[in-house]
């Protein structure tokens, strides 16, 4: 069953015809082409398809298409602006934080969302957030580097 459903990615508006059954990460990425959003594991564990829907962190892959209906999506590719690279962007190639490179979008918008809050993080509370994100490249203590450099500029 199709349905039409009408959101806003990366500042402009999309109306598109979905099926029912189909994830925000096949949407963005398969008709969207937003390939920043990485298709890991497919059952909301790795954290390589978060997107910031209304500027929470939701892992794409378990949320449908559908629920996204009237909401403001950001990607990867939506945190830059005028070309210039976000304080969390920065911050990641900064402090090495960047590996592989399959994880690193995920990572970031997390980042990203937590340093829109405006809240103070302590170490243990970065680690809390970051906890629903896995580095097979084993790269946590830069990752984690990156983000309290980002979230104290």
């Amino acid at each position: 069953m199709l349905k039409k459903i009408s959101l806003t990615v990366n500042g402009s508006p999309v109306t598109l015809e979905v099926d029912v059954r189909e994830s925000l990460l096949e949407v963005l990425r398969n008709r969207l082409g937003y390939t920043g959003v990485k298709k890991g594991c497919g059952v909301g564990e790795c954290g390589a398809c978060t997107v910031l829907i209304d500027g929470t962190p939701i892992d794409s892959c378990i949320y449908l298409a559908v629920w996204a209906d009237g909401k403001e999506v950001i990607t990867v590719e939506g945190i830059a602006k005028n070309g210039e690279l976000s304080k969390v962007q920065l911050a990641f190639i900064e402090e090495g934080a960047v590996q592989c490179g399959f994880c690193t979008p995920g990572y970031i918008m997390t980042a990203t969302a937590m340093a829109n809050s405006g809240k103070k993080y302590t170490r243990e509370e970065i680690k809390r957030e970051l906890s629903g994100h896995l580095c097979r490249c084993t790269g946590y203590q830069n990752i984690i580097k990156a983000v309290e450099k980002a979230l104290k500029e």
